[in-house]
């Protein structure tokens, strides 16, 4: 008669091997999304970047436009930084987020702070910006933060009148140029006209400003008409040309209005 060998005992130890891989797998489950959890219940880091519009002087109105666009990427470079830190987490060695965001992003205001001095200084004193503490960013290790901190908006400097003369004339005995006044002579100006309208303003302002200082600083050159050909006859041939272009721009938007540049270009002294 023949004998077989039971395989009970064979069976039972696949049984506990099969158990036992089971349960190893359970726990490394287990440390896994523990490690998960830990991972996403830490808060991202954000950056921290000093506000510049605070630190600006009075904005003239020619650069108000420029201002704000450089303040609204300001604001951008910031989201484009943290959104960076979002989808970089774990990546690099500890000097990852300096080097690939925080570095960058200083080059970046920086190049951005100039842009808003330079602006501000073709029509005013250029502002002396602590560029370097301006343009470095920290991290809020615990998120939130303020991402956009610059202001949509600033608010312009009063222009000076576009066609008045200097006030220092009559107490030093210099003449000074006085010139019919623009801005109270135009129309409705449309929104897209705005920011050039301003800018030929300033720039009356700045022909009016040149005309003193060049009666100042020619005291008794010439004969009786040197004033008249040398200052207000170029005075009024560069306000002609600004008053059209202002007519020119206007005119894009809406009825061309008719300033009577003709009139409002000539000027005459207030001794």
């Amino acid at each position: 008669m023949k004998r077989y060998r039971s395989n009970a005992g064979g069976s039972n130890v696949r049984r506990w091997r099969v158990a036992g891989i089971v349960g190893v797998a359970v726990v490394l489950a287990g440390v896994g999304l523990g490690v998960a959890n830990a991972a996403t219940s830490e808060a991202v880091p954000t950056v921290n970047c000093p506000q510049v519009a605070p630190q600006l002087p009075a904005v003239p109105a020619s650069a108000k436009a420029e201002v704000e666009r450089n303040l609204a990427l300001l604001n951008t470079q910031i989201q484009e930084a943290n959104k960076r830190l979002a989808t970089s987490v774990g990546q690099g060695g500890p000097n990852f987020i300096q080097n690939a965001i925080l570095g960058p992003l200083k080059d970046k205001r920086a190049s951005t702070i100039d842009r808003i001095a330079i602006s501000i200084g073709r029509t005013a004193a250029k502002p002396n910006l602590p560029v370097d503490s301006l343009a470095t960013c920290g991290l809020n290790q615990n998120g939130g933060g303020n991402a956009a901190p610059e202001p949509a908006a600033v608010t312009a400097a009063p222009a000076a009148n576009a066609g008045s003369n200097g006030s220092t004339g009559a107490a030093t005995g210099v003449p000074t140029v006085n010139c019919p006044n623009v801005s109270g002579a135009l129309p409705a100006v449309p929104a897209s006209a705005k920011a050039e309208i301003e800018r030929n303003l300033a720039l009356l302002n700045t022909q009016i400003q040149e005309a003193n200082k060049r009666l100042a600083s020619t005291v008794g050159q010439g004969g009786a008409n040197f004033i008249q050909n040398a200052i207000l006859g170029p005075l009024k041939d560069k306000r002609f040309s600004t008053i059209n272009r202002m007519e020119t721009a206007i005119g894009r938007a809406a009825a061309k209005p008719d300033l009577n540049a003709e009139g409002l270009s000539t000027c005459a002294l207030q001794k």
